[in-house]
């Protein structure tokens, strides 16, 4: 397979490997492309960042057993796991219900180094695969890799997709 890139032609440093629809649900087989993206924690403020470009992610909670918020979570986390909140987020701004939830899991034995599960709740199909590759492009500009899209627009094009259906 070859690499992925962003807009700007670096290295991305998550790459969608595949995407598994279930009913309701999706399961994103994501990989971490270099051990230094592994955590969150490898860039200092971006915990701030991702709050600051999605404020919305203050209202997320997680399941993980951490008891000092989001912010603190985001601060010290896998990548994929920050790509599941920024996902949901962009799905929430596009129109969907903010109870959907995600998890992210991986099994390296398994799967190999680097290679997460990120599953998101959809309640629209093709608004949860655009969230989940916005998402993408979003991570990567926090962790310093290609330009920050315009969430913006990110979000309305994904509203319209929705709307598109009706």
């Amino acid at each position: 397979m070859a690499a992925a890139s962003t807009s700007d032609g670096a290295a991305a440093p998550v790459v969608i490997e595949r995407v598994t629809v279930l009913d309701g649900e999706l399961d994103a087989s994501v990989r971490v492309t270099d051990p230094r993206w592994f955590r969150t924690s490898a860039v200092p403020g971006l915990a701030e960042e991702a709050l600051r470009v999605l404020p919305g992610l203050v209202r997320h909670r997680c399941d993980c057993g951490s008891a000092h918020g989001i912010a603190a979570e985001l601060a010290d986390t896998e990548v994929p796991h920050l790509l599941e909140h920024v996902a949901l987020e962009l799905a929430v701004l596009a129109g969907s219900p903010r109870t959907l939830a995600g998890r992210t899991r991986w099994d390296f034995a398994r799967d190999g180094s680097g290679v997460f599960h990120v599953l998101l709740e959809y309640d629209d199909e093709a608004v949860a695969l655009g969230a989940l590759h916005g998402g993408v492009r979003v991570v990567s500009a926090l962790l310093g890799v290609g330009e920050m899209p315009d969430v913006a627009e990110e979000t309305r094009r994904l509203g319209d997709a929705r709307a598109a259906k009706r």
